[in-house]
């Protein structure tokens, strides 16, 4: 038995054996009965109009029930529908099958439903399109000319806009002593989770709907089928306990459920539509940026003007932004700021979030900037850093809730020996490999999102909750257990967290590193509640040694009421149920950020990277031969499982800095590698020796559990110390990612 308490304890996966021995079933594999099969048919041109279909031979085929197209698809009622979910940006939601006209390469055109999804397959590659083409626009740099800024809308509220100048940053930059500047380049990255995007429609009959969906957000998904077809939200249910990945692809939802849905209720049938491999290329991704950066310094290596200028990739029917300028200034208090972003409104799909979105890009381009001037400085780069270290936000003025930065520097420089690099580049050398050390820091926001769970003690005296949220493996499960556990005094293997459902009590989707913290705070509350009822029924018990004692008198501990000054005096939880004659007790409570308190602070998540890697002299192959990454992020619930989001994040960094990457074809407005042949992430043989430190970060204002999300701020700071480490191996500033070997020859 686990033994509490739990919280803390590197507890591995309550759903692990569930997962590797298959029982685990994800959206596409559920076992539905007169299963119909979709197949999606995505656009050859990029823009234009359809001007002819032609079905004949489709239809034909035996075993095809029905093909859709925006000449014959049913009547919904979402067109007028502004925002049809609840993480859509300002502008237009895009409408599959809604006209004739075609807004991007790959949009979806047509639904062909039948027996079997080979059936489909085959019939859809039979369907003839003609197209009337126009002219488009697919690259940022041409036209960087038609740049404009972000449109306000409901996403405002999480991506604010970059804060206002201070000082005269002109000023402040020609006359400084010391300074630099540079342009950086971000290629598109596509989320390619393990598992493709599926949806299982079960039709109930009279607009009654059962959904297997891959989705981050079980109520996100049932919002947005109830509010396009016109159903009863209370009609509509969403289910998603697992999730192969999501990593930011999941918070809208896709165009499968779209299609899934619109096919089941036109023929009244149980309908499957899954992406395939390709299809995961023709809807959001990581927008390509560019950022052009100036800092400055005085003679003693105080920052004192920091420029950041962002422009960013979004379509031309909705204003996708991120944070991406935003965060020097919440590090380094520079007295001259100037901070701007931009978009251009390109013929592509609309970006989604993607792990660490805006953060990981700008800082990128901050901590490389940081590092070029402690070169110009002559000085140790993580000397600059502590040299600019500040306790408060510079952006506001105001505290943090925690920060212990300053930990994460010093103790991730000691393990990875950082006092022993040579500060000259391409000194240090290993055979016929030139050896560089790099560093740099990561900072991300600290969210916390409404919840609402029910909690429910069952007659065996065992705890039950209840709540929507996802886990789109992260081991959500795990630590909402084991915060339970650890509040009302019970082993693991008593409490079962049933999530996954739309039916379940409130939860946003799963993002932003915000999860533990939202759903997490709001166990903690019920849970408190549930004592309070259980205290009361067990003090109406005829004889109860509870009776007349106060409430911070009783502990609750080991499935039992028990008093703190003598625990022998307990009765269990079984036993309450059995006296009080109850089948249960329950209660609900909802619970979010303290907005009134945590007004006058500033709320972040702080990391620091110490990367070394090898360049071959002959080559130019680079290797990431270690890293150490220290992360403050509050109290850690789970150690195992925030190390395996750490190193996770990590390795993604390693790809965002040396891989990954999808390449456009401009002139056809056409990703060239929608494929995991060529588009590059990282093997095992890339992947070397990693560590995670969790600095000792004591938070007591945040939340009622002290924590921090720690699903991303691992990834922030490993592109731009890869970047700066092959600086120090080569003496080559490449500012483009990710850095291929034939830009080192």
């Amino acid at each position: 038995m686990t033994k509490l308490p739990s919280v803390g304890q590197p507890v591995s996966r309550l759903e692990g054996r569930q997962k590797v021995t298959g029982s685990a079933k994800y959206a596409g594999e559920y076992n539905v009965p007169n299963l119909l099969y979709g197949y999606v048919v995505n656009s050859t041109i990029t823009k234009g109009k359809i001007t002819a279909i032609d079905t004949a031979a489709a239809k034909a085929l035996k075993g095809v029930e029905a093909i859709f197209t925006h000449q014959n698809r049913p009547s919904t009622a979402w067109f007028d529908m502004q925002y049809a979910d609840m993480d859509a940006p300002p502008g237009t939601v895009f409408k599959p099958l809604h006209d004739n006209k075609i807004k991007f390469n790959g949009q979806p055109i047509a639904l062909v439903v039948a027996e079997d999804f080979e059936t489909a397959r085959y019939a859809a590659s039979l369907i003839k399109f003609e197209y009337e083409e126009e002219a488009f626009i697919t690259g940022l740099i041409p036209n960087l000319d038609k740049a404009h800024e972000p449109k306000k809308g409901l996403a405002t509220m999480l991506k604010p806009p970059p804060p206002p100048p201070t000082g005269d940053f002109e000023k402040a930059y020609n006359s400084a002593p010391v300074k630099v500047a540079a342009q950086y380049t971000h290629a598109t990255e596509h989320h390619n989770p393990l598992e493709m995007y599926a949806s299982t429609v079960v039709y109930e009959g009279k607009g009654k709907l059962t959904i297997y969906d891959k989705t981050q957000g079980t109520i996100n998904s049932q919002l947005f089928v109830a509010n396009v077809f016109g159903l009863h939200f209370k009609d509509v249910r969403v289910l998603s306990p697992f999730v192969g990945g999501g990593f930011g692809s999941g918070l809208r939802p896709q165009y499968q459920l779209f299609m899934a849905v619109m096919a089941s209720l036109e023929l009244k049938r149980n309908v499957r539509v899954t992406l395939d491999r390709a299809q995961m290329f023709t809807f959001g991704h990581r927008p390509q940026t560019i950022q052009n950066l100036k800092f400055a310094a005085d003679a003693e290596g105080n920052v004192t003007a920091m420029n950041h200028t962002g422009v960013g990739e979004t379509s031309s029917y909705e204003d996708y932004a991120e944070i991406l300028v935003s965060w020097s200034h919440m590090l380094y208090p520079a007295k001259n700021t100037l901070f701007e972003y931009d978009l251009v409104s390109l013929d592509l799909p609309t970006p989604i979030d993607m792990r660490a979105p805006g953060g990981v890009s700008g800082m990128h381009a901050i901590e490389c900037m940081m590092d070029e001037l402690a070169y110009e400085l002559k000085m140790d780069p993580l000397q600059l850093r502590l040299k600019n270290y500040s306790e408060t936000d510079p952006s506001t003025g105001k505290p943090f809730t925690s920060k212990a930065l300053k930990q994460c520097y010093l103790e991730a420089a000691e393990k990875f020996g950082w006092n022993e690099r040579n500060p000259e580049p391409g000194s240090m050398q290993r055979g016929n490999k030139l050896v560089g050390y790099g560093m740099a820091t990561g900072i991300w926001d600290a969210y916390q999102f409404p919840a609402r769970v029910k909690a429910i003690l069952t007659k065996e005296g065992k705890l039950i909750l209840h709540n929507a949220t996802t886990d789109i493996g992260t081991g959500t499960m795990t630590v909402m257990t084991q915060i339970a556990a650890d509040e009302i005094g019970l082993q693991l293997e008593d409490i079962t967290f049933d999530y996954g459902d739309s039916k379940k009590p409130f939860s946003m989707f799963q993002g932003g590193s915000a999860i533990t913290a939202s759903t997490g705070a709001a166990i903690v509350a019920v849970v408190k509640e549930l004592k309070k009822k259980i205290l009361k029924k067990a003090r109406g018990i005829d004889g109860s040694p509870f009776k007349g004692i106060k409430d911070e008198d009783i502990i609750f501990k080991d499935g039992a009421i028990a008093l703190k000054s003598d625990t022998n005096l307990a009765l269990s939880f079984k036993d309450v149920m059995a006296l009080i004659k109850e089948p249960e007790i329950k209660a609900k409570k909802m619970a979010g950020p303290d907005i009134l308190k945590l007004k006058n602070y500033s709320k972040a998540t702080h990391s620091a990277s110490f990367v070394e890697v090898e360049v071959d002299k002959e080559l130019g192959t680079i290797t990431v031969t270690r890293a150490v990454t220290a992360v403050a992020a509050g109290r850690i619930i789970n150690p195992k499982t925030a190390r395996s989001q750490v190193l996770g994040s990590m390795i993604w960094g390693i790809s965002k800095a040396l891989h990954e990457e999808t390449i456009l074809d401009e002139n056809l407005g056409k990703y060239m590698n929608a494929n995991l042949g060529e588009y590059h992430i990282p093997v095992h043989a890339d992947i070397h020796e990693l560590d995670v430190i969790f600095a000792d970060e004591k938070d007591e204002l945040i939340n009622e559990l002290g924590i921090k999300g720690v699903g991303e701020i691992g990834l922030v700071a490993m592109p731009a110390a890869i970047a700066n480490a092959i600086y120090h191996a080569t003496g080559k500033r490449i500012n483009t990612l990710p850095i291929h070997f034939d830009k080192l020859l």
